[in-house]
């Protein structure tokens, strides 16, 4: 019997949203399940050259491209009609959309024309946090909310990363009409190693984007109220912001304690301090912190989105978004006991390690598949032993 052949459709090949699909593709491949790709033939920088070209090989259906704009254009109907014509000519049983753009060309290139809906292939979507951001009330949010709720019409199934941005969602358009589950986002093996801490490792390290909502400003802030300490940040990131950060550490006198090295594999940047500090004024299910929870870092997060989702059921606590004096406060606490803020973070592993995998976000996401193929009469396994499990049982 044939397996079940998927088509995974993002805009941007780069960050979280990319590592998610990356991840849950090439976890599926290895269930003997046929996968390929669709991504923005824009996306041409370096790094993103070098993750596509690494991730090619593994994928039976190939990685197709196809320009793709950011915001609405004529350009849209293309890239329609180009899922279209994949989804026959590879005879894909289910279109999963990532991201708004991914999301509209899975649904709308999803409907076979002339075609009964047994024809057509199942249709998925996971706006991933990023699409939150246009729920502001704005002229442009209420346009991209109409869009929403139409596209639901043609939806088999919605797949959120955390139970803070279904429910976020759901705010602004029903879901009673449509299928839809929380799926966390998942960690590989290696993303468990233990890091190795560098000897001249600062005190604390953040890793992401440098722009307002991340929080740079706030961790800049806190650290100047640690003063006399002489307490080290290195920051690790670039971004829209990155000027006006720097300008803010020189003001502040931290020119000496704060180093800003540009971007960086998370790993990599893991070695440089012994805490990492997230002080982001919004979320949804970042990987950073499962990165760094998996990878054994004491770790210093607000209390925004999902981030509370990735320490439930442990002793790691979080601290109020956009309070420097808070975030100082349990930077300093974390620094002073340092043996104690390694010991909560080991624990905090476990817990990571024992929800947060990339088989379990694989085997949750196929069961969602299943249903919908059920609802179909159709019933496709994958080649690996146990596979039949994942769509029976």
């Amino acid at each position: 019997m044939q397996s079940l052949r998927i088509l995974h459709i993002l805009r941007a090949p780069v960050g979280g949203l990319f590592r998610h699909v990356r991840d849950l593709a090439l976890e599926q491949v290895k269930w003997g399940l046929e996968v390929g790709v669709l991504f923005d033939a824009n996306s041409s920088d370096g790094l993103t050259s070098q993750r596509l070209s690494a991730l090619e090989p593994h994928l039976p259906l190939g990685l197709h491209s196809a320009g793709m704009g950011r915001a609405p254009g004529l350009g849209d109907l293309r890239c329609i009609a180009e899922t279209r014509r994949l989804s026959r000519e590879l005879q894909i049983d289910v279109l999963h959309g990532h991201g708004a753009k991914g999301g509209l060309y899975a649904r709308l290139g999803g409907i076979a024309p002339g075609g009964g809906k047994t024809q057509q292939p199942l249709r998925f979507y996971t706006p991933h946090g990023g699409s939150l951001h246009y729920f502001d009330g704005s002229v442009k949010g209420a346009v991209f909310r109409s869009a929403e709720e139409n596209l639901l019409r043609v939806t088999d199934g919605l797949i959120f990363e955390s139970a803070f941005a279904r429910d976020a969602f759901q705010k602004v358009i029903s879901l009673d009409d449509v299928s839809n589950r929380v799926i966390h986002n998942g960690l590989t093996h290696a993303d468990f190693e233990m890091r190795t801490l560098r000897d001249d490792a600062a005190e604390f390290v953040f890793v992401g984007e440098l722009r307002h909502l991340k929080g740079v400003d706030v961790l800049l802030n806190a650290l100047h109220r640690l003063s006399p300490i002489s307490a080290r940040a290195v920051i690790v990131g670039d971004g829209p912001d990155a000027a006006e950060f720097r300008a803010q550490a020189n003001r502040l006198g931290l020119g000496a304690r704060v180093k800003f090295t540009g971007a960086m594999p998370a790993r990599e940047a893991f070695s440089l301090g012994k805490i990492l500090v997230m002080p982001s004024r919004a979320e949804s299910l970042p990987y950073v912190a499962l990165e760094a929870a998996a990878a054994g870092l004491p770790l210093i997060a607000t209390k925004v989105g999902g981030v509370a989702e990735i320490v439930e059921g442990s002793d790691t606590r979080l601290v109020p978004a956009g309070d420097d004096v808070a975030l100082s406060c349990a930077m300093a606490h974390a620094a002073d006991d340092y043996l104690a803020a390694n010991q909560r973070a080991g624990r905090l592993r476990e817990v990571v390690g024992g929800r947060f995998t990339t088989e379990r976000m694989m085997k949750s996401v196929l069961e969602f598949y299943r249903d919908g193929l059920l609802q179909r009469n159709q019933v496709v396994f994958g080649d690996k032993p146990g596979a039949e499990n994942i769509y029976l049982n």
